[in-house]
């Protein structure tokens, strides 16, 4: 709710006067609530809670509602959003013109460095919902936004419904869905006050794992969650996963979802193609990473940047830990697929952000329960302590050190650490797994 407190270090402007809260007690305020939320989460899933399912699900969803009609805050990305948007009404290109090639605009103006000149690096369908926010709102920064935040909110406990509905007739595994996704505090943070265009991506995959009986409307919504950001599609290997002996239904299913987000990326033009490829190749402060790349500059030189080399350590690391989870969990179904190469690719990719971490919270709420929810929980507390908040503009220089010393060197050791933690955990219980001795065949 920092929200309500109007603009600040934490929440950026939409256009009215800078309010009195310090930039001090705007970060400890939002300090607090993620370290509160965070603790609440980890006690919830380890001990549980006395809220039933459904109240959790109406607490989250009104959270979500509020959230909507008050000021975004944590980062500044809605504004991309709606210079976006602006710019495809007004007939630019977004994915070859930043907000600095519209100088004066009203909707422009509003987006802070150093995103000024930065083309977008979302998928088409993402970009039709911030041209049609923009078509809605006008000149109105603030009616573009809230078109965005109604947009985004609605989509978030769209999900969380999906979700609590697919677990009701398991109470157990319906409240650690609405613990997981909708009653949530740290992603309520990041994807609602946030409104990271991450929550519709997460929606298409949701509901085509749940539609995955009928493979034209899997593959359609599979398709469209590709549409939305390009990284969401490693949910598909969950269904290709559970169908690869029937081909016929593969073939219809991945048919369906190339089409779709083929269509979509051909009426944005090949070059909705090229942001996405040069930030594949970026590397994020608080990745282990992005320390893997000081100490080969320390070692070697620093006359590259090493990208190729990280870029092959990720896949790797993905690999390694999607198949010993894969070894290690129950279920070897698509929802059980699709949660380890989620939360893998949350742990391995050498760019990662707080709100990535939505895609493996909406895949865990899914598959069964694990120690791998506590991971997860982990993982999400680090990033949104180390980008803290994930903007430039308004920042003193007294607090310098959470992005010098937080994000760029405690956050890297401790997400290494928790990889490395979830790598044994699975490790371990994989092999006590095979150890266990099998149920002898009955007697005839």
């Amino acid at each position: 709710m920092i929200g309500l407190l109007g603009p600040s270090a934490v929440v950026p402007a939409l256009g009215s006067p800078a309010s009195g809260v310090s930039p001090h007690a705007a970060v400890g305020l939002a300090a607090a609530a993620i370290v509160l939320g965070g603790l609440g989460l980890l006690g919830g899933l380890t001990f549980g809670s006395r809220a039933g399912a459904r109240a959790l699900v109406a607490f989250g969803g009104t959270a979500a509602a509020v959230l909507a009609f008050l000021p975004p805050s944590g980062s500044a990305d809605h504004l991309n959003y709606a210079a976006y948007g602006r710019m495809v009404t007004l007939g630019l290109n977004p994915y070859t013109h930043g907000a600095a090639d519209l100088p004066g605009d009203p909707i422009a103006a509003a987006v802070e460095a150093p995103w000024r000149e930065e083309a977008s690096v979302y998928g088409p369908v993402a970009t039709a919902v911030q041209a049609l926010a923009s078509w809605i709102g006008g000149d109105s920064l603030r009616v573009t936004i809230l078109v965005l935040a109604l947009v985004n909110a609605v989509t978030f406990v769209g999900t969380g419904l999906l979700l609590d509905r697919f677990t009701r007739d398991d109470p157990a595994r319906r409240l650690r869905a609405a613990l997981l996704w909708t009653a949530n505090p740290l992603l309520i943070y990041q994807l609602v006050a946030g409104m990271h265009i991450d929550t519709l991506a997460i929606a298409c995959m949701v509901a085509a794992l749940l539609a995955r009986g009928r493979p034209v409307g899997s593959g359609a919504l599979l398709g469209l969650g590709v549409a939305v950001k390009l990284n969401a599609g490693l949910v598909a290997l969950g269904p290709a996963w559970e169908l690869r002996r029937r081909p016929g239904r593969l073939a219809v299913m991945a048919g369906v979802a190339v089409a779709v987000a083929a269509a979509g990326y051909a009426l944005a033009g090949s070059a909705a193609l090229g942001p996405v490829t040069r930030t594949s190749k970026a590397v994020a402060h608080a990745s282990y990473w992005k320390t893997f790349q000081g100490f080969l500059q320390s070692v070697v030189g620093v006359g590259s940047a090493y990208r190729a080399e990280i870029q092959i350590g990720s896949v790797l690391v993905l690999a390694l830990l999607a198949w010993v989870m894969f070894r290690a969990l129950p279920g070897r179904d698509a929802l059980a697929v699709a949660a380890v190469l989620a939360v893998a690719y949350v742990f391995a990719t050498p760019y990662v952000l707080p709100w990535y971490d939505g895609l493996a919270f909406a895949m865990l709420a899914l598959a069964g329960a694990s120690a791998v929810d506590r991971f997860a929980a982990g993982h999400l507390i680090v990033l949104s302590l180390a980008y803290l908040p994930a903007r430039v503009e308004m920042q003193p220089p007294d607090l310098e050190w959470l992005r010098v010393v937080v994000r760029q060197q405690v956050a890297p050791w401790a997400l290494l650490a928790l990889t490395l933690g979830l790598a044994g955990w699975a490790w371990t219980t994989a092999a006590r797994a095979r150890r266990r001795p099998r149920p002898a065949a009955p007697r005839p």
